[in-house]
This record gives C-alpha cells, sequence and structure tokens, in this order.
C-alpha cells in the first residue's frame, strides 16, 4: 500500500475520531460533521471501487456503533447497530456524487460544490425519512413541508460541518501531495 493511500485512510480514521470527540462535548453542534467529507474524499481519492465504498462506510458503521451503544447508550434499549437505513442511503448518494464530480478532477470549486450538494442530499433524504416513518408529520404535502421546515435549524451546521471538514481533509492531502509535510520535516 502506497504512502498516498495510507495517508488518505489516516484522515479518513482522524475524521471518524473527530466525529466520536465533537459528540463528548457538553453540548455538541448538532449535525457539525466530518461524514459527508469522508464520503466525498473517499470517492476521489481511492482508485479501487472497494476502497471507495468500504472505507468510508466502515467509519461511518464503527463511530455510530461507539456512538450509538457508549455516548448515547441511554437513549436505545439494547445493543444498536444501526439507527436509520436512510442515513446509509443517504451517506451511499454522497459517495455516488463525489465518485461523480470528484473521480475524475479535484478542485476547490468542484470539492465546495459537492460539498454543498451532498449537505443538501442528505438533508433531503434524511428529513424524507422522518416525515415517511415517524406519526410526528401527516403524511399530506403539508406535513413534508412542515417537516423540512423544521430541519431548517439542522441544515445550516451541516453545511459548515461539511465545508470545514471538506476543506480540512481534502486540503491536507493535496497539501501533502505537493511535498509539504517533506519540506516541515526537512526543517
Amino acid at each position: 500500500m502506497n504512502s498516498n493511500i495510507r495517508f488518505a485512510l489516516a484522515l479518513i480514521v482522524l475524521a471518524a475520531l473527530t466525529r466520536l470527540g465533537l459528540n463528548l462535548l457538553p453540548h455538541p453542534p448538532h449535525n457539525f460533521s466530518p461524514i459527508t467529507a469522508m464520503g466525498l474524499f473517499g470517492a476521489a481519492y481511492f482508485s479501487r471501487q472497494a476502497l471507495t465504498l468500504a472505507v468510508p462506510f466502515i467509519a461511518l458503521f464503527v463511530s455510530d456503533l461507539v456512538l450509538n451503544n457508549v455516548i448515547y447508550s441511554q437513549y436505545y434499549t439494547g445493543f444498536t447497530f444501526i439507527t436509520s437505513w436512510w442515513i446509509y442511503a443517504a451517506f451511499g448518494a454522497v459517495v455516488f456524487l463525489g465518485w461523480l464530480l470528484l473521480r475524475k478532477q479535484v478542485t476547490p470549486v468542484r470539492v465546495v460544490s459537492a460539498s454543498l450538494i451532498a449537505s443538501l442530499t442528505f438533508f433531503l433524504v434524511t428529513n424524507f425519512s422522518v416525515w415517511l416513518e415517524s406519526a410526528m408529520y401527516p403524511k399530506t404535502m403539508a406535513g413534508l413541508l412542515a417537516c423540512y421546515t423544521a430541519g431548517l435549524p439542522f441544515l445550516k451546521n451541516t453545511v459548515m460541518g461539511d465545508l470545514f471538514f471538506s476543506t480540512v481533509m481534502f486540503g491536507a492531502y493535496e497539501w501533502s501531495l505537493k511535498g509539504a509535510f517533506r519540506v516541515i520535516k526537512g526543517h
């Protein structure tokens, strides 16, 4: 495994650990998370399709296990593997989006565009699932709009987190490709 792949893997693991760390804060910033950035990053830089899908999904799954069964265990009756398949479907859409937009060329404009589209995709899919599966909203167009409206405060943190973590992950990786760490190491 070459050093670029190892560094990319390390960035995804670090992002997953950051997700856990943020949830240990007394008042965690809801939806400010590296999850979307992990999916876009994996899609952009792993040339083998198995890694493109497996690495970000495994990082999401393992961090979910820790969050659901350690940090937020009081909210579940027993050991919990997956709280919502909709989240994983939205994440799959994010990875596919990253593959479409970033596979051939990674530029700041493409990363920001992919991040914003991914934020909106995740918001639309996960809030649709809340409307569909919960009794909180009537199963009407008005109920769906009410559900999306109630989710808007979370969208702000989603966009900010996605842009922040995408900038950090893509920036660090591109910086490393330009030999920046060798320059630092030499001084």
